[in-house]
Order: structure tokens, then sequence, then C-alpha cells
């Protein structure tokens, strides 16, 4: 989660999206299998692709107006990930998705998260909070004009400028990996988590302008503590976890 379970993931602008709406048509890159991935990620995290349901290559190519090699590029790297399973003969299927992996996945991205901004408290200069001050206001702004894809970009580049001072490279790297599983779209569409992100944002930048380590932890846990809650209500929704042990 960058903030709230958005931390550093890059918006994609798919994810979440109603299964009813039309998939948006992806440009064609030389990346392209890294966005079909990250739309199916996405897809996968809210449940709008469902555990046991099969994800059909030439349905998703046609959708994403996309050949199928990208598809297909996507869907080995998924299932390296352990999002989906080969089925042979059939094609591949989404695996389970239980409540300990949302909560795993924000409780590696939290520790990481605090890691790093305690090294920013370490370091930041008072033009570096100046510029996360108007990186937060950016966000803002973005909410109050209610453009999603605004508010998801205005959060990367939070705390992508955030993680550069901290000089930890190969920890911001790790951080940007685990939070491909995060939903930002989910997030970015939400009045309620983004009340919750900037205020959250405004009471770190406080506490490296005070040098108060105790609410730097504090802040930076609770955006992922409820990002978690968030997705985790998401997906209580959607019922994939009735009649399941991980209800229990």
């Amino acid at each position: 989660m960058r903030s709230s379970a958005t931390s550093s993931a890059r918006p994609s602008g798919s994810e979440g999206a109603p299964r009813t709406k039309a998939s948006p048509r992806l440009r064609r890159r030389p990346q392209l299998s890294e966005e079909v991935a990250a739309h199916l990620r996405g897809q996968i995290m809210t449940a709008a692709i469902r555990p046991g349901e099969y994800v059909r290559m030439d349905e998703t190519a046609e959708r994403l107006g996309v050949s199928v090699t990208p598809v297909r590029e996507a869907l080995l790297t998924l299932r390296g990930e352990g999002m989906v399973n080969l089925a042979p003969h059939r094609g591949y299927i989404v695996a389970e998705l239980s409540r300990t992996d949302v909560e795993d996945l924000f409780w590696l991205q939290g520790e990481i998260a605090v890691k790093l901004a305690l090294r920013t408290a370490a370091a930041i200069t008072p033009e570096q909070i100046a510029d996360l001050e108007w990186h937060n206001q950016q966000l803002r702004s973005a909410l109050g004009a209610g453009d999603s894809s605004q508010v998801a970009g205005a959060e990367f580049e939070f705390h992508r400028v955030h993680n550069h001072i901290a000089s930890g490279g190969k920890l911001a790297w790790f951080l940007l990996s685990a939070t491909r599983y995060t939903p930002a779209q989910l997030y970015a569409t939400d009045p309620d988590w983004g009340e919750v992100a900037v205020d959250s944002h405004a009471k770190l930048i406080e506490a490296y302008r005070t040098g108060d380590r105790e609410q730097v932890v504090e802040q930076t846990r609770r955006q992922f503590l409820d990002g978690a809650a968030r997705l985790t209500r998401h997906l209580e929704s959607t019922g994939i976890w009735e009649d399941t042990a991980d209800d229990e």
C-alpha cells in the first residue's frame, strides 16, 4: 500500500473494476506482458476474477486488445507468484486467496515501510519536508476533484519521493515489489481511504519536522493497517471466504 495500502504500487488504472464493465484496452509497448500481469493481479486481488475461475487467454487478449503472447507471458509470471495454477490440458486457474495471505502482504509492506520511514527521519531536510507537503497537497486536490487516476498517481508520487529520501534503493525496490499486490484503484475510488491517507501523510510530515520517531512509526503502520482492513472488508463482501476455514 502506498500509504494505506498503496504505498509504492504503481497505479494501473484497471484494478478493482466491476466485472460487468469493459476492461481498458492496453497500448502496445515492450513491457506489455508486465502491464497485462498488473491488470490480472489487480483483478485477482479484488476477486473480480475469483479463486477457482479460469483465466482464458483468448478472451483476456480480446478484452485487453492485445495478442495472446503477452497474456501467456503474464500468466507465467503470475504462476511463479502463486496467483494462478496450471491445470493440464485446461489452462490457468486462479489460486486461493486467504485472509492470512492479505494479512501477510500488508505486514511485509508495513515492516519495510517503517524501516524506510525511520531512515527518512534521520536524513530529511526542511526542503524535503516542504516537498512532501506539496505532494500531499497534490493528493488532497486530486481527491477534491474526484479523479481516481490522479489520486492514484499523486499517492504513488508522494511515496516515491518519500522513499527516495531514505536512500534505501534495494529496500524501496522490495517494497515496490510487495505493493504490486495492492489494488491501487480500489483505494483511489474510496473517499474515506483518501481522507485517512492525507491525514496520515500530514501527521507523518509533522513527525519528521519535530523529530518524533514514535509518531513516524505509528503513522506509517496506520496506513498499512488501514489498507489491510479495507481490502479484507472488500473481499468479505464478494463472498470468496464463505464456507471456508479462513472465515472462522
